[in-house]
């Protein structure tokens, strides 16, 4: 088994606090139900910055991050099957990579 990161991608903020409260709702029966699998649910992130040699850049590259989770799987496949049920999805993209072991 090894553990993947689902890097979040854009996506939006709810406009009232009873649509929030909808979405965290579906985000925890999302984690719930990946029982085991959720190895850290993460965490929404803020604004970045974007650091190079060349210096840094103030609106968070051309994709930004808007958050993260980490999951166990046997596969990327398998990551890919459980990030398929993720509210973001509705807004967002979701990028897929192992976790290297170093």
């Amino acid at each position: 088994m090894a553990n993947y990161i689902l890097a979040y991608h854009g996506g939006k903020m709810p406009d009232t606090p009873e649509e929030g409260a909808k979405l965290m709702a579906r985000w925890t029966d999302w984690l719930n139900g990946l029982g085991k699998a959720a190895v850290d649910p993460g965490h929404p992130v803020g604004k970045s910055k974007t650091l190079s040699k060349s210096g840094v850049t103030h609106d968070g590259g051309a994709n930004p991050l808007s958050g993260y989770s980490i999951v166990e799987s046997d596969s990327i496949e398998g990551a890919i099957k459980l990030a398929k049920g993720c509210p973001h999805l509705d807004d967002g993209t979701i990028e897929i990579a192992e976790l290297m072991k170093m």
